[in-house]
């Protein structure tokens, strides 16, 4: 199973590709999108949405697993973060590919062990988990790379539900 993994943000968005197979997880791609608060943000949506669908197109994953928003953040930011979001989902419609959404608290707790592990825990567990040489040098792709695994690693009625 090939899963892309999206940390949504219009300022950044991490991306992650994994491929599981046999129980192991080895990484595909990852990085991340940045825009400035200077552009509109119909471009800076559009930008995501042209980025996801790209990748969607190139790799032809399985499944695309979204990291949910943090409510606890102020309104004008969840707003933003909602809208990548929304440009990531009909990313993934048009491209005909399933969405799962993961809270950070769950995918922290499958990758970490602890829902509220930070960030740089997080870094250095998806870099023990893929093999990686180094951890990604972006929390937005090193998040991004943990949603995948999440999604790559639930059980598959949690894949059902979650999509």
């Amino acid at each position: 199973m090939k899963v892309l993994g999206i940390d949504p943000g219009t300022a950044a968005c991490g991306y992650g590709i994994v491929h599981e197979s046999d129980g192991r997880l080895r990484a595909i791609e990852h990085g991340w999108w940045t825009t400035s608060a200077r552009e509109r943000p119909e471009l800076r949506l559009k930008t995501i949405f042209d980025g996801v669908t790209e990748l969607i197109d190139r790799h032809a994953p399985d499944a695309v697993a979204i990291e949910e928003s943090f409510v606890g953040a102020d309104a004008r930011t969840a707003l933003s973060v909602g809208q990548a979001r929304g440009a990531v989902m009909v990313a993934c419609a048009r491209g005909g590919v399933a969405c799962a959404e993961y809270s950070p608290t769950h995918v922290k707790q499958t990758v970490c062990g602890y829902g509220r592990a930070e960030k740089a825990q997080v870094q250095k567990m998806v870099r023990a988990i893929l093999g990686l040489a180094e951890p990604p040098s972006s929390t937005h792709a090193a998040d991004a790379l943990a949603v995948a695994i999440s999604h790559a690693l639930a059980p598959p009625l949690l894949k059902v539900v979650a999509g």
